[in-house]
Order: C-alpha cells, then structure tokens, then sequence
C-alpha cells in the first residue's frame, strides 16, 4: 500500500491525546469513578499516555486495562480464518465504573460492538464512552464515539494507519490506498 498523505505528525498527537483528557475530565465530574480500556493493539499505549495525562492534570490516577475483542467479533470469520488470541488485562473492577474504551481508529464501529460484548465478560460498568483518536466515518451500527480525537472522511478503498512509537518505531498517522 502507497501512502497517500500524512494526517497527524507526533506532536499533533500529543496534543490531541491532551485535548481528549481534558474533555474525558470535563464530561466525567467524578475522575475517581473512571477507568481506561484501550482495545488491542493500539488503544492501549494511548490509553495509557491519556490515563498519564489525566494524572498530571488532575492529580488522581486513573486505571488502565488491556482488552482483546477477538473472540467477540461479528465478522471474525471473514477478516481472519486462524486468529490471534491476545489477553485481556483488566486488574480492576468496573462494576459501577464510568469506562472509557479507546482504540485507535472508528471505522465500521464493529470493534467498539465487541469491546462492549467482551466488557459484559469482565463486569457490570455503570457508563461506557467511547474515546478514538480518529473517526473516518462509514459506520454500519448505530454507535458512536463520546471523544473524537480528528474526523477525518475517508474512502473504502483508504487505510487510515496509525503509528505510534511504542508499537511502530515511528509516531504519525497516514492515509494509505489499497
């Protein structure tokens, strides 16, 4: 796949990984009452720079969890014959919790319908918000994200790609064609 253009440099996520602190801080009027789950891959370590950011803004920890939706997937059949089972990583309660799911990238809004289903496994949240850094539109379930970090209006025949240094070895986002 060819790039077609870059959407975000490393310091335009970092900023808007700031933006969507404060907004998660400013919707949630008790911050002890969240908790973060980045959905795999990469939801994870952003989960985890917004959990930072929110501590350094507010002072109050928040906890973070790990959650692999492979298995809760309506077209698991279709996008993968032999799937990879990650573990999911939720140390914590999140009965009576506000959870803030982040991924990377809404596209269809599957994903965040798995992340849903898969969180009924780990407990009874009291709220779920929906946090992505990017939104390209071509939903196919009536869900949306609560925090959108850029909309950005793409085509079928586009990838939006994120990178980040922790799991890439570089910290941008790209369009690709197929």
């Amino acid at each position: 796949m060819r790039i077609k253009a870059q959407i975000m440099s490393s310091d335009d996520i970092r900023r808007t990984l700031v933006r969507l602190s404060h907004q998660i801080i400013e919707k949630n009027s008790s911050i002890e009452d969240v908790c973060l789950i980045g959905i795999k891959t990469r939801g994870v370590p952003l989960a985890r720079r917004i959990a930072e950011n929110i501590r350094s803004i507010t002072g109050c920890a928040v906890n973070v969890g790990e959650l692999d939706i492979t298995l809760y997937r309506d077209d698991l059949s279709t996008i993968n014959i032999d799937p990879v089972i990650n573990q999911t990583n939720v140390p914590f309660s999140i009965e009576g919790k506000t959870v803030v799911l982040v991924d990377d990238v809404i596209y269809t809004c599957r994903t965040a319908r798995a992340a849903m289903d898969a969180l009924k496994s780990i407990g009874l949240a009291r709220r779920i918000q929906l946090c992505v850094l990017i939104d390209r539109g071509h939903a196919e379930l009536p869900i949306r994200a609560t925090f959108v970090g850029k909309n950005i209006p793409t085509s079928h025949n586009e990838v939006v790609c994120v990178n980040l240094m922790v799991t890439d070895g570089v910290e941008n986002v790209v369009i690709k064609e197929k």
